[in-house]
């Protein structure tokens, strides 16, 4: 059992514990809880000799921590888990421990498979993680197989499945009759483990009690009751009838009634007497971490303030309008949207492809389709070159007058219509016709090679020798 009779520290004209007495006794999970600076950690050096008390004293089976015959075989300690040499490896560490305080090298072996670590065993411990370093800090405090053991903050960067493992071990240790005292900062975590709570701020005592009397003694429990939703004249009556019986009726949200000051029988015998007929009647308890907020609000130094952000915000431009603030912005399960994206689509291709124009053509539209339909219609492409103007359309050249005659064998091509047989007029006389006429060709001539009939690659067999001449009637229509 460790026992604190008037237990005060000061350092300087500070005073981190003051007049400070309570109890921890064997068979219980005892959790030691407080603010930030309310001397816990203070407390705990103390009972282990680690600092002196300015007056008053803290014994251990009615000892002096310093005065207990071979200490590490009766009191194991975890108060700082970074507490080891970073080149020594975990099962050196516990070694070298173990022959200082006279335990066999077995033991050593023993706690290491207890913590999980036989597997790094000799892995040097200056590369293990915080949570491993707390799983070696527990097994140097368990080495001497102690009656006594103290915690300071046994689970932090531990993970879930480790958080269990350390609350279950505390517990099986309380049941074995050893006496366990553990600091904690997780409410949640302390109401599962602790069976016993001291409470400390500013270096007073609080509360000592257990989890159930805290709890009621510093929170407000009441009954939930509820009356069937389709008849609510039976909530006015129910609720009247609980206000004259001295309870004090308060309506929730959901449309059940929250009573204070009566208990749970005595609201069922109201009901029953009122003919009123219950769809709901159940207790409800405040949780640990409310009783303790409530009991410690007045009692913390370190309190957070409203971040106004004063002078990090950079002047508006002239002209420039404030953000509008963002619905639903600073919410609960609120996530920032996406990035606008470029043509309506976040991994659409722009058109004319990436660099603006398309591989192998040099236009602006695509070569492969590529970009078009991530675009949105109507929707300008920054990305895109612009188009070159357009170019007017040049007239068509006069088509040369043919070396012979087409055959009628062959259709005429580019007519309007094609004549059953060339009616040639007679020939002007030569010299007012020569400008305007072709002279005759012979079937070699470069005119002739561009002849549809030379195109064609043979020659009309019955082409006339003779020339003939360029009538208007003979030339396509588009042509004139």
């Amino acid at each position: 059992m460790i026992e604190a009779v008037g237990l005060t520290k000061r350092y300087g004209d500070k005073t981190a514990v003051y007049n400070l007495s309570f109890q921890v006794r064997p068979g219980a999970v005892t959790g030691f809880l407080g603010p930030n600076g309310s001397g816990k950690s203070t407390t705990m050096r103390m009972i282990l000799g680690l600092d002196n008390p300015t007056s008053g004293s803290v014994t251990i089976g009615g000892y002096p921590y310093r005065k207990l015959p071979n200490a590490p075989r009766q009191v194991g300690a975890l108060l700082d888990a970074k507490a080891v040499h970073g080149g020594r490896s975990a099962r050196n560490h516990l070694l070298s421990l173990a022959q200082l305080s006279g335990i066999p090298a077995r033991r050593v072996d023993e706690v290491l498979g207890v913590v999980g670590l036989q597997d790094v065993a000799k892995k040097r411990s200056k590369g293990f993680s915080l949570g491993m370093g707390q799983r070696l800090g527990i097994a140097a405090a368990l080495l001497g197989d102690p009656q006594v053991l103290l915690f300071d903050e046994p689970v932090n960067g531990l993970d879930p499945e480790g958080i269990l493992w350390v609350r279950n071990l505390m517990k099986a240790l309380a049941a074995e009759g050893r006496t366990v005292f553990v600091s904690s900062h997780l409410m949640s975590e302390m109401a599962l483990t602790a069976d016993h709570l001291i409470v400390i701020g500013r270096g007073q005592l609080l509360a000592d009690m257990s989890v159930t009397e805290f709890i009621s003694a510093n929170s407000a429990d009441f009954a939930r009751v509820r009356t069937p939703d389709t008849e609510p004249q039976l909530r006015e009556k129910l609720a009247a009838a609980l206000a004259e019986a001295g309870g004090h009726v308060l309506p929730e949200q959901d449309g059940a009634l929250r009573v204070t000051g009566l208990p749970l029988p005595r609201i069922s015998d109201l009901a029953h007497e009122a003919g009123v007929r219950l769809w709901e009647l159940s207790p409800h308890q405040a949780s640990l971490e409310e009783a303790y907020m409530r009991m410690t609000q007045a009692a913390v130094d370190y309190r957070s303030t409203v971040d106004q952000k004063a002078g990090l915000q950079q002047p508006l431009p002239p002209g420039a309008q404030p953000p509008v603030p963002v619905p639903g912005q600073g919410q609960p399960g609120w996530y920032a949207p996406p990035p606008p994206q470029q043509g309506g689509q976040p991994f659409a291709v722009p058109p004319g492809g990436p660099y603006g124009g398309a591989p192998g053509n040099g236009q602006g539209a695509p070569a492969h389709g590529y970009g078009a339909a991530g675009a949105a219609p109507g929707t300008a492409n920054p990305y895109a070159q612009p188009a070159p103007p357009a170019q007017p359309a040049a007239p068509a050249a006069p088509a040369a007058p043919p070396a012979a005659p087409v055959s009628q064998d062959q259709p005429t091509l580019l007519t309007k219509k094609a004549p059953a047989a060339p009616q040639a007029p007679a020939a002007p006389p030569a010299p007012q016709q020569a400008p305007a006429a072709a002279p005759p060709a012979p079937a070699t001539s470069p005119a002739a090679a561009t002849s549809p009939a030379a195109a064609s690659g043979a020659a009309p067999a019955d082409a006339p020798a003779a020339p003939v001449s360029a009538a208007p009637t003979t030339q396509p229509e588009d042509a004139r």
